[in-house]
């Protein structure tokens, strides 16, 4: 979970705790992060001003503090302290950095079974301790177990009740996590320690297989497979299958006790490393490093080596869980009752296409008159400027985002506290993501520039975004799928290239892939549901190309323009570059155009078409682009839009406009400034900006 800023309205502190930031909120209760007077970091939790009269939840509030309280061993979170302040009950307990498991077994991938091993006696004994204190957890699984340097940790008693009470079944329902809750939790009869045996074993399930052991299309589908269904255990090692069967039995009876599956479990010396050494503890590490930059008094200078554009104030990137805080999702307060923050965006707006222009046999010596421009509205050599259905959002010359009317350029909204630099993404055409200057991601209503959510605070970088998620970099350099219509992290694992100073990586989504190519001239390809690497090549463009998708191709940049399949890497062909100035920079980046790809190698440009089976490329045409080894060539991506290709000089010069059948020129359009070109399409458009200016220009039909 992600810190906020604190909003107007939130205290500044609590009880000995001075608050830094907002971990989450809903419509019960809201958790802020604080430290107190000796340094302490915890995690609070208060309940919303306009509930504190509700004498049940209250007591319910207490009660969780009072619940957690009683189990006295270190594999839970601490309460640290509980009170009543201005009429408001509040719960500080231990901050935990570290993910999740789920968050870890997405981003690193099933864990091996020495360390299924370790996990499962650590959560035993806790589990132990928890029903020794008279309590039965009832909703343990994945997002409630936060792995720390230490070992795993079991959070959330948000639920938890005396071993003898029975699961409410009417108004105030406790919640069971389908496929983690027991069979007779299921059915609304007595649970016991038994039923948190049960969900120990589905949990080990997916430690190990990184599959539910029960799954289903919808909730009741997986709850019936949990009464009367075989659990799936077709991916956990043999040796496990036996050790965790027997907690899976549909009879609570018949499932063993805590501590009997603590000693069939017992791990190998050493199994522990998993959260001691490797990528999951680099992680933890991560994560560590920036609670303690969040949390250090303001006099107190915390060294870092991860290099960013901007300063890191109110937030930090963890997997913070303390009392149900971890993971988000799980929560029992988050979200309830509290709508969606996207429940009012306008579905999006109608495209305004452009008219075409007659395309003749003989081309014209002249270039047509720009739609509207050039505008000397746009920083140079910023970001590249991005259609959104009737609008053109790009940096303003002034500072933040600007959108311009793609109809005439006039301008439609501005967001003056947007990074631009920080990059800027669309979510289905209905919003406008960009990074404001503390690191928080800012949706807009795209049409109008609407504000809609703030959320995260430490986003350094937002790479792409696709219908639903928007794929940003954070400044620890990890890479994170956040939710545009929840506003909820997704999935957080590292990034494959380190940073660089010649720039951010860049990608393209499609077709739940993520493509990230990084400047290091490595590609990792990403599976966008789950954050996990699909498919992995090194030695590509290291310059910036940007990656292009076309149908179930991704086309690459650099030393040799290469196609291949998107879904699982398997290649297809490559073109060597011929580019004899600079053979390292090759090829610039790629733009699919249907069935085809255009790319520019130095002083060439070609459209290529793929050939099944073949490990050459077909050659529409060659248009040759300047004198040989005269320029390095640009790394540009041309536009194809109608009839027409639109190249960059590989000098700068001029843009140059062929016929999209014959390469036969057409006109060239120059555009005074220096600098490179950008070059963007849309809707019967072609948007040209260099150094500041952007113009809009008419297009051939086909």
């Amino acid at each position: 979970m992600t810190t906020q800023p604190l909003a107007a309205g939130d205290p500044l502190r609590l009880g000995p705790y001075r608050l830094l930031g907002v971990l989450g909120e809903g419509g019960m209760g809201k958790v802020y992060v604080g430290r107190d007077g000796a340094g302490t970091t915890a995690a609070v939790k208060v309940l919303r001003p306009e509930l504190a009269h509700d004498r049940h939840l209250a007591q319910r509030f207490v009660r969780e503090a009072d619940m957690a309280r009683a189990v006295t061993g270190k594999g839970v979170a601490r309460v640290l302290g509980a009170q009543t302040e201005g009429g408001r009950p509040w719960i500080a307990a231990e901050f935990l950095a570290g993910p999740t498991l789920d968050e870890a077994v997405r981003a690193y991938g099933p864990m091996d079974v020495p360390t299924v091993r370790a996990l499962a006696a650590r959560l035993a004994h806790t589990l132990h301790d928890i029903h020794a204190a008279g309590l039965v957890h009832r909703d343990l699984k994945p997002a409630n177990i936060v792995l720390t340097s230490t070992g795993p940790r079991i959070i959330d008693f948000g639920i938890a009740r005396p071993e003898h009470g029975l699961t409410l079944t009417t108004t105030g329902q406790i919640p069971v996590t389908p496929g983690y809750g027991a069979p007779e939790q299921v059915l609304g009869q007595r649970v016991g320690p038994a039923s948190d045996v049960f969900s120990l074993g589905a949990v080990l399930v997916y430690a190990a297989s990184g599959r539910r052991a029960f799954d289903g299309a919808h909730v009741a589908a997986v709850q019936y497979e949990v009464v009367h269904g075989t659990p799936d255990l077709a991916l956990v090692p043999p040796e496990l299958r036996t050790l965790i069967g027997p907690c899976l039995s549909k009879d609570p009876v018949h499932r063993p006790a805590p501590p009997q599956v603590a000693e069939a479990f017992a791990p190998p010396k050493g199994a522990d490393h998993a959260w001691r050494r490797g990528p999951l503890a680099e992680d933890i590490k991560r994560r560590e490093s920036a609670t303690k930059r969040l949390t250090a008094p303001e006099d107190t200078a915390v060294p870092s080596t991860a290099p960013t554009r901007r300063r890191f104030l109110t937030g930090v990137a963890v997997g913070v869980a303390v009392l149900g805080a971890g993971g988000g999702a799980g929560a029992w307060w988050l979200n309830r009752d509290g709508g969606s923050p996207t429940a009012d965006v306008p579905p999006a707006v109608a495209t305004p296409e452009a008219a075409f222009i007659s395309l003749i046999d003989s081309a014209p010596d002249t270039a047509p008159k720009p739609l509207w421009g050039p505008l000397d509205v746009t920083a140079p050599n910023g970001r590249l400027p991005l259609p959104v259905r009737d609008v053109l959002v790009v940096p303003a010359k002034t500072g933040g985002l600007l959108a311009l009317s793609v109809t005439d350029g006039k301008e439609r909204w501005r967001a003056e506290d947007i990074d631009a630099d920080a990059g800027f993404a669309s979510v289905a055409d209905r919003l406008v993501v960009g990074v404001d200057a503390n690191g928080v991601l800012n949706a807009f209503v795209a049409s109008t520039g609407k504000p809609v959510w703030q959320t995260q605070s430490d986003a350094d970088d937002i790479l792409a975004a696709d219908g639903t998620h928007v794929y940003l970099v954070t400044r620890d350099n990890e890479l994170r799928a956040v939710d545009a219509w929840t506003t909820r992290t997704a999935w957080t694992r590292p990034m494959t290239s380190p940073r660089s100073a010649e720039g951010p990586a860049k990608a393209a989504a499609g077709r739940k892939r993520l493509v990230v190519h990084g400047r290091d001239g490595q590609v990792d390809v990403v599976d966008t549901a789950t954050g996990r690497s699909v498919w992995k090549i090194k030695g590509q463009g290291t310059h910036g190309q940007a990656p292009a998708i076309g149908g179930d191709t991704v086309y690459l940049g650099g030393p040799n323009l290469m196609a291949r399949r998107l879904d699982d890497g398997a290649f297809l062909w490559k073109s060597e570059t011929g580019n004899l100035a600079d053979r390292e920079r090759g090829w610039g980046s790629p733009t699919a155009d249907g069935e085809s790809v255009l790319g520019v190698d130095g002083y060439k440009a070609y459209r290529y078409t793929t050939l099944p089976g073949s490990d050459d490329p077909s050659t529409e045409w060659m248009e040759p682009m300047g004198d040989l080894g005269a320029t390095t060539g640009t790394l540009t991506a041309p536009a194809a839009e109608g009839g027409t290709v639109w190249l960059p000089e590989p000098d700068d010069s001029a843009v140059r406009v062929v016929n999209k059948s014959t390469h036969a020129t057409l006109f060239k359009v120059p555009m005074q400034r220096s600098g490179p070109y950008q070059l963007v399409s849309d809707a019967h458009r072609v948007f040209i900006a260099r150094g500041g200016r952007i113009a809009a220009m008419p297009v051939y039909g086909e």
